[in-house]
């Protein structure tokens, strides 16, 4: 093929897309049909809310957020409106071929896939049940989504949690997960939320280090919750304003742990260590590293801690960030973020690049090339495909 007949190819076609940040929804019998039935009503389980018309995930007597409440996509109403159950969730969200299917509809090549329950309830985990029981249903949902990526692992990747209130355990869960085909950890930057040691405590040296050596990535992704006041906000969006505006700012709630690596050490004493923000956009990370760059500067931080860098040089060597609905301010920023941006789509959340029942949803296909036509190709090959797949280890895409 001729360079100029590739330039004409749409981008998907150029590239293997990696799609780093994508969600998969949990089925109703994760938990009951895995965990002993001795632990009875604090499994993880569903069952129907009159009240709401849904059904919704428990934990003992406390209710969590609707099964469907993370499913939008192809949704016929608009967010925060979702599917009461999983019966009316878009097939992709749910099924493994049915996700394939989608993915070449869209232009993707690869999925990474992150949880919702585990991922959004996490201090329910913590704070409700026996810490035998969390890590037993951490184990389960690892097991579960190593066996739904099996369709097709070369294009499927897992992302593995961690019972992170128990670093032994944590430690042993890593390299179980690992060994089934886990690509990363989801992670969180401010455990002390929760009442556990910040990350520059040497409490967490063990799991930093392990996760150093074996290569594998910490990924904070927006959205971690501490509280059930937290949750009841998360879940009582039922305004469109309050929707709009909630979900706008949780997009830059990762700055404080970006912040929190960078400046505390953490980047410093483990250089090999690579972090994540996901679903946090782009256009605002080059300004946060200018920020603490002239806050180190000024308040003569370089002079009390000689031996460390730059703040903005920790961060565009251990930190990476992706994009999915940026255009302008993505574009604008580019040229610094080139080796350290990702292509994202949320897939299947009410933020997501899917097509639902408005006229201005764009389909992942389409906000790739109106986001990165006319860049040059090495810029765009990194964002799409190349940065993921060193980052991940992924393996090269097999082409029919």
């Amino acid at each position: 093929m001729t360079d100029t007949a590739r330039a004409e190819l749409a981008l998907c076609e150029r590239y293997a897309v990696a799609d780093v940040d994508s969600h998969i929804i949990e089925p109703a019998d994760l938990w009951t049909s895995r965990v002993p039935a001795k632990w009875g009503e604090l499994v993880p389980h569903v069952k129907f809310d009159e009240r709401r018309g849904e059904e919704r995930w428990h934990v003992g007597s406390k209710r969590l957020f609707g099964v469907g409440a993370f499913a939008q996509a192809g949704w016929r109403e608009y967010p925060p409106s979702h599917p009461p159950n999983l019966d009316e969730a878009i097939p992709a969200a749910i099924d493994a071929k049915e996700r394939l299917t989608y993915m070449d509809q869209v232009g993707v090549y690869y999925q990474l896939l992150y949880p919702n329950i585990l991922g959004f309830h996490s201090h329910v985990f913590l704070n409700q049940m026996d810490h035998a029981l969390a890590a037993e249903c951490v184990r389960a949902y690892n097991d579960w989504l190593s066996e739904f990526c099996s369709a097709d692992s070369r294009r499927l990747i897992p992302m593995m949690m961690l019972p992170f209130w128990d670093i032994e355990a944590s430690l042993v869960e890593m390299k179980r997960a690992h060994a089934m085909g886990h690509k990363g950890i989801l992670f969180a930057a401010q455990y002390d939320k929760v009442g556990l040691p910040r990350l520059i405590d040497d409490h967490w040296e063990p799991l930093l280090s392990q996760a150093q050596e074996m290569g594998l990535s910490l990924n904070f992704h927006v959205g971690f919750l501490n509280s059930d006041e937290e949750l009841k906000g998360a879940v009582d969006q039922s305004k469109k304003l309050e929707f709009t505006r909630a979900s706008s700012l949780v997009l830059l709630g990762n700055a404080a742990g970006i912040a929190e690596v960078v400046l505390s050490g953490v980047c410093h004493r483990y250089p090999d260590l690579n972090f994540v923000s996901v679903e946090n956009g782009a256009g605002w990370l080059p300004f946060l590293a200018e920020s603490m760059d002239w806050q180190w500067l000024n308040v003569g931080a370089h002079k009390d801690y000689p031996d460390r860098l730059l703040p903005s040089e920790y961060m565009w060597r251990q930190i990476y960030g992706m994009y999915w609905f940026e255009r302008d301010s993505m574009r604008s920023v580019i040229d610094q973020l080139r080796d350290n941006l990702m292509f994202e789509t949320d897939f299947p959340h009410a933020t997501s690049l899917s097509p639902g029942p408005a006229s201005e949803s764009l389909s992942p296909r389409d906000v790739m090339e109106i986001s990165l036509r006319g860049l040059p190709d090495d810029t765009v090959g990194k964002v799409l495909q190349h940065t993921a797949t060193k980052l991940y280890h992924l393996d090269p895409p097999s082409r029919n």
